[in-house]
C-alpha cells in the first residue's frame, strides 16, 4: 500500500495528473507547491482520485451495461438509485432471478482486475429489508 501511496505522488509530480483505471484524468496543478499544506492536499488527491474516481467508472460502466441488457430483454424493472458503490431497483417480481442474474454477470465482469469483483444481492419490499 505504502508503494502504492508513493508511487501515485511521484506520477502526479511528474505528469501532473493522475488517471482512473479507464483513463479518465484528475489534474492537481498543486502537486509541486512550495506550500506544504498545498502540497499535501494534492498528494492526498493524488492517492485518493485514482481509487475513487476507478470505483465511479466501474459503477458507471455497470451501470450502462445493466440498462442495455433489460432494454434488450424488454424487462419491466427498472434501476432507480445508485449511492456509491449500491444500485436500487424498482423490480417486477416475475423478473427478481433474472435481473440478479443480469446484475450479478454485469458488475462482476465489468472490467478485469488482478481480483475479483463480487457482487452482493439482497431484495425485498424497501432498501432497509434489502439489506
Amino acid at each position: 500500500v505504502k508503494r502504492y501511496m508513493d508511487e501515485c505522488i511521484t506520477n502526479a509530480r511528474v505528469k501532473g495528473y493522475v488517471e482512473t483505471i479507464f483513463g479518465r484524468k484528475r489534474f492537481l496543478a498543486d502537486i509541486n507547491s512550495r506550500n506544504a499544506t498545498v502540497r499535501g492536499y494534492a498528494e492526498r488527491n493524488a492517492i485518493n482520485a485514482p481509487i475513487q474516481g476507478s470505483a465511479a467508472d466501474i459503477i458507471k460502466a455497470a451501470m450502462i451495461r445493466i440498462f442495455d441488457k433489460l432494454q434488450q430483454k424488454r424487462m419491466r424493472s427498472k434501476m432507480i438509485l445508485q449511492v456509491h458503490d449500491e444500485l436500487n431497483f424498482n423490480v417486477v417480481p416475475d423478473e427478481l432471478e433474472a435481473l440478479r442474474e443480469i446484475v450479478t454477470e454485469e458488475m462482476e465482469n465489468v472490467c478485469k482486475l488482478s481480483v475479483p469483483l463480487k457482487t452482493d444481492l439482497g431484495a425485498g419490499e424497501n432498501w432497509l429489508v434489502a439489506h
